[in-house]
């Protein structure tokens, strides 16, 4: 690794810092796995870094030179794939895709084997999973860092993405204001957990019984105690839109979860993100959704692809968090954590 590329880096940090009359942060997780591995310095650090990156992408294009990152799929995938895959290439690195849609990752063999194997061969893992506990069980085992780019529980990348988007829309994240509408799910839980750690402002509705995990809100409420969060989980959209910044919707079935679909699709319209929902958030307000979405469903057309719909800019946002993320973690010369944090 180009050592220019590291001073660049940490000389880009330190500038931002003295800019903003705080302190230079630094990065000191082995593994994202979690938002919680990350804590509000180090969402803080990756927002700035990659801020950094997508402005000055060529101080960075030898930063990771000699590193390799292999990324294993459960899940299909276009914006996480070509974004990860991408990322490394710019900084100089090498990607290397497993598509393992056909079988869960430990099916054939012991993750724990999986692990040490991999471990010998690359520097990073990512992983795209149907559990978080794979992730978990790879970030245990292994001794290189694991990045979580979506499970059942966490999709702290594109949360990532999601406030770098509000951040360059709005400025100070700590007054913004972010509703989410639609099933308590993975990004729901990943924007709360986000949002917790940078102080700022969010609104979850959901119907009865879809609501987020009662163990992430109560992460983000004990997050939100330090930083002066604020976090309220509602059942009525109108009332979470209301004078929103940004209105956030998802899929109502994530994959893996098509047996609900019939069930969902009864509930769930009511919370279909339309003219009429985006009406009441504040006139200025940006509609965000992390896609794939099923237009007609979630959200109408009219709003999709409306002059609101910042859907794009959260897909580009991916590729520059991602590069955030992989400095941060590789960007220590040699250094391999003797164990994760998950151990």
């Amino acid at each position: 690794m180009s050592s220019s590329a590291v001073a660049a880096g940490k000389s880009a940090l330190h500038s931002k810092a003295v800019r903003n009359s705080a302190p230079v942060r630094t990065f000191w997780c082995s593994d994202v796995v979690s938002t919680l591995d990350l804590g509000p310095e180090g969402v803080r650090a990756i927002l700035d870094l990659a801020e950094i990156m997508k402005a000055r992408p060529t101080d960075f294009r030898t930063a990771l030179a000699g590193r390799q990152m292999v990324m294993f799929f459960e899940k299909p995938s276009l914006r996480t794939r070509l974004t990860f895959e991408s990322g490394m290439s710019a900084l100089g690195g090498t990607a290397m895709f497993v598509d393992q849609r056909q079988e869960r990752l430990d099916a054939r063999e012991k993750l724990s084997d999986i692990a040490h194997n991999l471990e010998r061969w690359v520097d990073v893992i990512v992983l795209r999973t149907f559990s978080q506990e794979t992730i978990a069980g790879m970030a245990r085992y292994a001794s290189v860092p694991v990045i979580n780019a979506l499970s059942d529980v966490e999709h702290p990348c594109q949360a990532l993405a999601d406030f770098l988007t509000l951040q360059e829309q709005f400025g100070d994240l700590k007054n913004t204001r972010l509703a989410y509408v639609g099933d308590g799910n993975n990004v729901a839980h990943s924007l709360l957990l986000t949002t917790a750690c940078l102080g700022s402002s969010i609104r979850v509705a959901t119907p009865a019984g879809y609501e987020p995990s009662a163990e992430i809100v109560a992460d983000a409420l004990e997050i939100a105690k330090g930083t002066g969060a604020q976090i309220q989980l509602m059942n009525d959209p109108h009332e979470a839109v209301e004078s929103a910044d940004a209105v956030y919707t998802d899929a109502w079935v994530s994959m893996g979860q098509e047996r609900e679909t019939q069930e969902k699709e009864r509930i769930f319209p009511h919370y279909q993100v339309n003219p009429e929902l985006m009406a009441k958030a504040a006139p200025h307000a940006v509609f965000m959704h992390c896609l794939p979405a099923h237009r007609g469903l979630e959200v109408t057309d009219e709003v999709m692809d409306s002059e609101q719909s910042v859907i794009f800019e959260q897909a580009e946002n991916r590729l520059h968090v991602q590069k955030a993320i992989l400095y941060l973690l590789l960007s220590g010369g040699d250094r391999r954590p003797s164990r994760s944090a998950h151990a």
